[in-house]
């Protein structure tokens, strides 16, 4: 194993990542075991223990599924790789494609399979079982099936053309390749966040804009006041699928909308909901989506400059059993053809594979920057609004309907959650009263 570094920085990666998202698990079900049906001070007059036992319940269920899951797809992930998957689907794509171009792209293709495939009876007894016994699942079987069929047609869309100009950039341009991808994925990740709410979104749901109604009024002028210019307040037909609820804004520029859940609308009232939108706007007016693309700019082009050092090394390559260099016979004398430039898509693949299990250690860094600006989104509202029981309430209303914790251990929290949970929201809301 010693001569195999990278793939023994990817299994120790891959273990340690399955033993701490376990014990996390474990450490959040074991608190709900102890805690699970008291409830908080602040809650009360809001929230019972019967309602705390069904949401205990509920996420009880989740996490005996997410057992066997994360068991599983972790097994398979090691067995792809000592197994030798990949590296026979290369040999095999590379012998019979004659195109360097289809390769790489079916190699991507083939190899997100196996897991896919292992996903799909745990999505399905999610969906079918546990969201619908807890009446939340409203979806039909055909439903289910066309969504997961979209999913893949758009991803391949949308991955396909990236795929094929990073081989390009690799042959053509290896000095300087990752510095181009990172300008196009820039690019592309901006036109794709400008053409979601116009184009992708519309193929899984139905938008239709808001009635004019008090609450359109109401929200219109909380837009006018913040500044907000966009496309205006449409209705989402979440109901179709599932009775969660929520609201967000999406887009850039021209493409900029208000979303509301249909469920959303049916739970709270129009000062809740008013609150609620306040909130989101909040991340608008106080640059958090700005500042997030700032970060990720440097963080992507840092990312892909590391990657490009590591896709040079052979031993990358020979760690999962790809050979860089042939021997094949020209003219009777036998010569060693060097395949490693024609292979750094493959060096890719393997950086993300050997990276994946850090993204674990990174979650807390993320989790806090993302929960500081959830924080001041929140004070924004209760400023905006000059109310902030409205979104306390809608809040709970909210962690209720969709059957939320309410007391997650800080541990669980400070690698899972990029919301605060709903205690420290409510009690910040009632220092900014105050």
């Amino acid at each position: 194993m010693q001569d195999k570094p990278f793939l023994l920085i990817f299994i120790i990666a891959s273990t340690l990542n399955f033993l701490l998202v376990q014990a996390l698990e474990f450490i959040d079900f074991r608190a709900r075991k102890k805690n699970g049906s008291q409830v908080p001070k602040e809650l009360f007059g809001y929230a019972d223990s019967k309602l705390l036992k069904k949401t205990a319940d509920y996420e009880n269920e989740k996490y005996r599924l997410f057992i066997p899951e994360h068991i599983a797809s972790f097994v398979l992930s090691l067995v792809l790789v000592l197994s030798g998957f990949y590296v026979a689907v290369y040999k095999q794509l590379s012998l019979t494609t004659g195109s360097i171009y289809i390769t790489a792209l079916l190699f991507f293709i083939i190899s997100s399979i196996p897991q896919s495939i292992l996903s799909i009876p745990f999505d399905f007894k999610r969906e079918f079982d546990i969201e619908r016994r807890y009446g939340f699942s409203t979806t039909t079987l055909g439903t289910w099936i066309l969504d997961g069929l979209k999913s893949i047609i758009i991803g391949l869309l949308l991955s396909c053309p990236l795929i094929l100009l990073a081989v390009l950039l690799l042959l053509y341009m290896p000095g300087h390749w990752w510095l181009l991808l990172s300008c196009v994925y820039i690019a592309f990740s901006l036109s794709l966040t400008f053409l979601y709410p116009l184009v992708i979104a519309p193929i899984f749901n139905k938008f239709t804009p808001l009635e004019s109604t008090e609450l359109k009024n109401r929200l219109e002028a909380l837009l006018q006041k913040t500044g907000f210019q966009s496309q205006g307040i449409f209705v989402m037909d979440a109901s179709r699928r599932s009775k969660h609820s929520n609201a967000y804004f999406t887009g850039i520029g021209k493409s900029k909308r208000v979303v509301l859940y249909d469920t959303l609308l049916e739970q709270l009232s129009i000062d809740e909901t008013e609150s609620v939108l306040a909130h989101e706007l909040g991340h608008y007016k106080l640059n958090h989506i700005v500042r997030r693309l700032a970060a990720a700019i440097p963080l992507t082009v840092l990312f892909l400059f590391a990657i490009s050092v590591i896709v040079k090394m052979p031993s990358l390559y020979s760690s999962f059993g790809f050979q860089t260099e042939t021997s094949i016979i020209v003219d009777g004398e036998m010569r060693i053809e060097h395949t490693l430039p024609y292979i750094h898509f493959i060096g890719v693949f393997l950086c993300a594979l050997i990276t994946e299990p850090f993204g674990i250690l990174l979650a807390p860094v993320s989790n806090f920057f993302s929960r500081r600006d959830e924080f001041q989104a929140d004070a924004f509202s209760a400023e905006t609004c000059g109310r902030s029981r409205s979104l306390v309430t809608a809040l709970i209303k909210l962690h209720k309907e969709n059957l939320s914790e309410l007391t997650p251990p800080k541990i669980y929290s400070v690698f899972n959650y990029n919301h605060p949970p709903l205690l420290e929201r409510i009690r910040a809301l009632g220092k900014a009263n105050k």
